[in-house]
C-alpha cells in the first residue's frame, strides 16, 4: 500500500476534447484544468491522484482492474458516453471493491432521454453531476471521505 491515499480519476471518451467541445454544456475548462486542480486539492489533503483519460472502453475497465490491485482509496469515473451503453463497464464496477464515484460535467436528467440511464451509476456507489468542472472537485471532497 503506497504511503498515501491514491484516487484514480478515470475519463472517457471525448473528454479529452474539453474546452473545444460543446462549451455551452460542458465549459471551457481543458481536463487539463480539472487535473490540476484535483491535484492540488488531492495534495493539500494528503493523498495523490492519478488522472486518466481514453476514447477506449478497455483502457477504462483495465485502469479499474488497477486500481483494485493498487489498493486505490476510490475512483472518480466520467465514463461520458459509456455511461449509458456500457454493461462491461458497470460489470467492471461491481467486481471490484474500490468505491466508485460516477462524475458528471452536465446533468445528464437534464438532457436528452437517452442520457436519463446511467448503467454506471446503477452500480457507482454514488453520483456527482451538473456543476461542471466543480463536479469533480466535489467528487474528491467524497472520496476523501469515504
Amino acid at each position: 500500500m503506497a504511503d498515501k491515499p491514491v484516487i484514480y480519476v478515470l475519463n472517457g471518451p471525448n473528454l479529452n476534447l474539453l474546452g473545444m467541445r460543446e462549451p455551452e454544456i460542458y465549459g471551457s475548462d481543458t481536463l487539463d484544468d480539472i487535473a490540476g486542480r484535483l491535484e492540488d486539492k488531492a495534495q493539500a489533503a494528503g493523498a495523490d491522484i492519478e488522472v486518466r483519460q481514453s476514447n477506449h472502453e478497455g483502457h477504462l475497465i483495465d485502469w479499474i482492474h488497477e486500481a483494485q490491485s493498487e489498493d486505490a482509496k476510490a475512483i472518480l469515473l466520467n465514463a461520458a458516453g459509456f455511461t449509458h451503453t456500457s454493461v462491461t463497464l458497470h460489470d467492471a464496477i461491481k467486481a471490484v471493491s474500490v468505491p466508485v464515484i460516477e462524475v458528471h460535467l452536465s446533468n445528464p436528467h437534464a438532457r436528452e432521454p437517452f442520457r436519463h440511464r446511467s448503467l454506471v451509476g446503477q452500480a457507482a456507489h454514488g453520483t456527482i453531476s451538473g456543476f461542471g468542472a466543480l463536479s469533480y472537485l466535489l467528487a474528491l471532497d467524497a472520496a476523501l471521505q469515504l
